[in-house]
Order: structure tokens, then C-alpha cells, then sequence
């Protein structure tokens, strides 16, 4: 027989039920958790309430989920498999949410970070990355997936995020941001022995570059309508490829050769020019982004496992200088504005680290939590944005931001 949404489903919700073993925990109560979502992190209830959920029907559904996660989940679990154990316990909730037009996959997010919350709030489970550093920076988030490589992110406008990654199948996946919610991820098709790279230098312009079979450089591009097939531009790769962009219709892609050396290939707005060697000892990909229009900044792992530094001044490169700390991956870079960079590396303990340029001096390191499971990607959209991504623990993409 059809239950309305509204009414009170067939049982009674979880936390009437939790096993008594449950109350010995040290935990938060469910008022804990729910006062904490009401208050940090009141975006979750605006993207349902614009959907037309009521607020006091939210806070319903999310009470469910924390009783959930509290009193009956395995909080060593991650928190989109604790998502999937509470979907099955309540069959409803689909249809329930279906009732106000919010797709699946949107409401999966949101209900995968409350129970993230809940988690951060106990303590941290699921080996799933901590509770963000603050300083303006999120929590971090699961957003699902199963990723065989670390992932790339590129933003062609503000508030629009696309980020890549190698998926099951050695093949690229794509899945973006669009300003109110996150797409599901699409197939692109090839064939990656990397992690791939992506750059815009344009509004509804996306490049991608990976690693093929032969160990040659692949390209793939969006077109504002459409995707191109891939083509290869040759090259001998030991590592995954970076890409920057100084201006509209001109890409550098830099590559790890088989020396260890830095090599770069430039599409000049006419055609790709031939390989150019960089020289330096690289023990990992490269890293690269472009803050103006004669400026190009890169970024490796050294042979000590330090981070090392090359840029582009308009005229001429620097020599490699070292930026010290212990890497476990290669960096990613960013750029908020004009001579400032923010570098990301994963250290030791497989925490998120940063480091600043703040147009004269470069920032002592800055630990941001997390538990990484590759080299992170980042990318700005925007003069105070700054958003990161990893492959987590259990191959998902996860994500924290900085600003809006």
C-alpha cells in the first residue's frame, strides 16, 4: 500500500531503537549533531528548501540520518557506505524525495554529508579525512566515485568546478559543479596510464591531457558544445602531464621525460610547437598554472622529496629552487589572483599541506587535514576561492574549499 512521504513510515525511526551499547560511546547526542547542522552548516537545508522542502521536514530527514550514523552504523565505515546501508533501511526515501523534483544523486550528496558530519563530530571515522583546519576553510566532503588515479579540476566561470579523473576501465570521468549542484559522473572514453590534466583558457573551454598506452601525451577538448575525439602529440611520459594556460588559445604542457628532465609543449593558437627540455631532477609530476599573461609558475618533487620550484617570467626561465618540506606526491597549484600561488602537497602522514606566495614572501606550511590517497588537484575560480581535491581512502573524490 502507498505511504504519503509526510507520514510517519511503517517503523519507528532509529533512534528510538539504538542498541544499548550504543549509549556507552563517547559521542555527541542526536540535539548535538542537529544543533551543530543548524547552525555551520545551514547551505544543506537552502539547497532543499529551494527545491520546496520544509524546513521542518529536513530537519526530519536528517535527524533520521544522524540516529542512523550514531547509534546503529559502523563508524570505521566511510560515510557513503554508511549511506548505503541507511538508503536499504528506509526504502522510502527516494520516493520521498522524488515527491519535491531532487534528483538521486543530489540527494545522496547531501544526505553522504550529514552523515560525514555526524562522523567528524564523533571523532572521525571511516578513515575518512578530518574536520577542516579552519581559516575559511570547509570541512572536507565525499562526492562518490571510484577513482584509479588522482583527479584534475579546471573552472571555466565562477562557481563552475569540472574535475577529472581516471575511473574503472583505465577510462577519463568527468563530473562538474554547475553552481547549485554536483552531475553525475560521465564516461569520456580513452584509455589512461595516468592521471589526467585539464586547463581552461575560456568560458565553456575545457582542455584535458593524459597519458596513453604508448606513453605518449593525449588531448582532449570541450568545445562549448562538444567533445573532440582524442589526438596524440607524441612524447615519451614517466609521469602524469600538467597544463597551464597564459591567454586565451595558448596551452603548455609540461611532462616528466624519461630522464627525469622537464619537458614542455606549447600550443601557440596555430599549431603545437616541438618538445622543449627544462632540465631539473624530477621524482614526480609536474605542476603548473599561469597568473598572467608572460607568467608561468611549475612546481615538482625533487630527489629528496622536496618541493621545487621553475618559472617563467615573460622572457626567460629561473633555475629550479627548492621550497623544502617532505612530499609524498606530487603538487598541485593554484592561483586567487596576480602573483599569488597557493601549493598543495600530500606529506607524510598523508595530511593536506599548503603553501602560500603572497606576492613577496612565501608562507611557512600550513597542515589542512585530510586523508589522501593520491596527489591532490586544485584550482581558483574566483580572487578568494580555492578548491582541492583527492582521491580518499576508499577511491572517492574528496573535496574542501576555501572562500566563496
Amino acid at each position: 500500500m502507498f505511504r504519503h512521504p509526510y507520514e510517519q513510515p511503517p517503523y519507528m525511526p532509529a533512534y528510538y531503537y539504538a542498541p544499548p551499547q550504543a549509549y556507552m560511546r563517547q559521542q555527541p547526542s542526536l540535539q548535538e549533531v542537529m544543533q551543530l547542522l543548524r547552525t555551520q552548516h545551514s547551505n544543506l537545508y537552502t539547497q532543499l528548501e529551494q527545491a520546496g522542502m520544509n524546513r521542518g521536514i529536513i530537519d526530519y530527514v536528517f535527524s533520521l540520518a544522524v540516529s542512523f550514523t550514531l547509534n546503529q552504523a559502523d563508524t570505521s565505515q566511510s560515510a557513503s557506505q554508511i549511506y548505503t546501508q541507511f538508503q536499504a533501511r528506509i526504502p522510502w526515501l527516494n520516493l520521498f524525495f522524488r515527491q519535491f523534483g531532487i534528483a538521486p544523486n543530489v540527494a545522496q550528496r547531501i544526505l553522504t554529508r550529514v552523515i560525514q558530519i555526524t562522523l567528524d563530530a564523533i571523532g572521525g571515522g571511516g578513515g575518512q579525512p578530518q574536520p577542516g583546519p579552519g581559516q575559511g576553510w570547509s570541512n572536507w566532503e565525499s562526492l562518490g566515485g571510484t577513482l584509479t588515479s588522482g583527479p584534475a579540476a579546471a573552472s571555466w566561470q565562477p562557481n563552475r568546478l569540472d574535475v577529472f579523473a581516471r575511473g574503472t576501465g583505465d577510462r577519463l570521468y568527468h563530473k562538474w559543479w554547475n553552481g547549485r549542484q554536483w552531475s553525475d559522473w560521465e564516461n569520456l572514453g580513452g584509455t589512461l596510464t595516468s592521471a589526467p590534466a585539464a586547463v581552461s583558457w575560456g568560458p565553456n573551454r575545457i582542455d584535458v591531457f593524459v597519458r596513453g598506452t604508448d606513453d605518449s601525451l593525449y588531448h582532449k577538448w570541450w568545445n562549448g558544445s562538444q567533445w573532440s575525439d582524442w589526438e596524440s602529440l607524441g612524447g615519451t611520459l614517466t609521469s602524469a602531464p600538467a597544463v597551464s594556460s597564459r591567454r586565451s588559445n595558448q596551452l603548455d604542457v609540461f611532462v616528466r621525460g624519461t630522464n627525469n628532465r622537464l619537458y614542455k609543449k606549447t600550443w601557440n593558437g596555430s599549431r603545437w610547437e616541438d618538445w622543449e627540455d627544462l632540465g631539473g631532477s624530477l621524482s614526480s609530476a609536474p605542476a603548473a598554472v599561469s597568473w598572467g599573461p608572460n607568467r608561468i609558475d611549475v612546481f615538482a618533487r625533487g630527489q629528496n622529496q622536496n618541493l621545487i620550484h621553475k618559472w617563467w617570467n615573460g622572457s626567460n626561465w629561473s633555475n629550479w629552487e627548492s621550497l623544502g618540506g617532505t612530499l609524498t606526491s606530487g603538487p598541485a597549484v593554484s592561483s586567487t589572483r596576480p602573483n599569488q600561488l597557493q601549493v598543495f602537497v600530500r606529506g607524510t602522514n598523508r595530511n593536506l599541506y599548503l603553501r602560500t606566495w603572497n606576492g613577496s614572501m612565501w608562507s611557512n606550511w600550513q597542515n589542512l587535514g585530510g586523508s589522501l590517497n593520491s596527489e591532490p588537484a586544485a584550482v581558483s575560480w574566483g580572487p578568494n576561492r580555492v578548491d582541492v581535491f583527492a582521491r580518499g581512502d576508499n577511491r572517492e573524490l574528496i573535496h574542501i574549499y576555501r572562500g566563496q
